[in-house]
């Protein structure tokens, strides 16, 4: 990929991954298990909603973590490809994917849903509407991401390959 290119597909990365810890922390900041859980008390709601919490800490430290990698790499007097797309690589599948596939699995993504206008992502358990707000807010953000960062998904990796690199 040509350096202007990569150049910029650093920038918009960062400022969209900027956007989604923003919103990721506001997010982090207002609400515990017991303020999501309410009233209620229903232990299956509440091992869901730690799960949930879990997992966007885990989105935000890895968010963090990338846009700081893309700050440094955009900041350096000689860009070096090579180590910006190593960062494009890594936000991929260390943001994109975690997303998109949480480790506690209380959300996933419907592509049925995807064409239809409706919302692609479904959750195991009925969640209250901050968290259902939160989710979808950052499922445009990450889906835009998933289609900036598409190549990093394959072709990055057999190009790597090809080189005799481990990756």
């Amino acid at each position: 990929m040509a350096i202007h290119d990569v150049k910029n597909l650093c920038e918009s990365t960062r400022t969209k991954l900027k956007e989604a810890i923003a919103k990721l922390e506001i997010f982090l900041n207002h609400h515990s298990i017991a303020q999501l859980n309410g009233e209620q008390q229903d232990e299956a709601m509440n091992e869901f909603y730690r799960g949930f919490l879990a997992d966007m800490r885990h989105l935000l430290v890895f968010s963090e973590v990338a846009y700081e990698k893309l700050g440094i790499s955009l900041r350096r007097p000689n860009f070096n490809v090579e180590y910006a797309e190593k960062v494009l690589y890594d936000v991929y599948h260390n943001c994109v994917n975690h997303f998109f596939y949480p480790k506690n699995e209380c959300y996933s993504e419907d592509g049925r849903y995807a064409y239809t206008g409706q919302d692609a992502i479904r959750f195991r358990k009925k969640p209250i509407r901050s968290v259902r707000d939160i989710t979808l807010d950052l499922s445009k953000i990450f889906e835009e991401l998933r289609e900036d960062l598409a190549y990093y998904e394959t072709d990055y990796i057999t190009q790597k390959r090809m080189q005799g690199e481990h990756v």
